[in-house]
């Protein structure tokens, strides 16, 4: 029996709205067009460029070109146009999102089936999951000058950091800080 596709998770919305589209930089567009055309005057950039005088005006003060201007301006840029788009973030599923999804799919389930355990696995999972602890320490530090300090000494201060760390963690811990 094929699962039912209206029970599967569905992409939440907010997710995949308008903000996870890939994002047009056209502000960088803009600065580098500025900074590539250095002493050149807009219209003896333009003109080089390939697109009008006031089209240019318009891209370098942040208005979004046509496809064609835009491939114009980066091949006078010399660069590619990929460079001004922001790839969009990959949507991280859930462990429990995995699960059911496995368990839709599974031909031996019936949707009543799958539903039913779906519930429980929700109902458990709201119950026993815990919030993710960071994995990064309360404090960190890096030592830039290690290299240049004199033999011993950034063990010892290894050692005076680590100390601190572990006390403030406590104090942290303890509800002091």
């Amino acid at each position: 029996m094929s699962p039912d596709r209206s029970q599967l998770p569905l992409p939440d919305p907010e997710e995949t709205g308008p903000d996870a589209v890939e994002q047009f930089d056209v502000a960088e567009l803009g600065r580098l067009l500025k900074e590539h055309r250095g002493p050149l005057s807009l219209r003896q950039a333009a003109a080089e460029a390939g697109v009008s005088f006031s089209t240019l005006t318009r891209v370098e003060a942040g208005a979004q070109p046509d496809l064609a201007t835009f491939t114009r301006l980066c091949a006078w840029l010399g660069v590619a146009p990929s460079r001004f788009f922001t790839p969009t973030a990959t949507r991280e599923i859930s462990p429990l999102d995995q699960a059911i999804t496995h368990l839709h799919a599974d031909p031996r389930l019936t949707d009543d089936a799958a539903n039913k355990i779906s519930s429980v696995l929700r109902d458990l999972y709201d119950a026993l999951a815990k919030e993710a602890v960071p994995a990064v320490p309360a404090l960190a530090c890096h030592l830039r000058a290690a290299s240049v300090l004199r033999p011993g000494a950034p063990q010892r201060l290894a050692d005076l950091l680590t100390d601190m760390n572990t006390e403030l963690e406590r104090l942290v811990e303890a509800g002091e800080l």
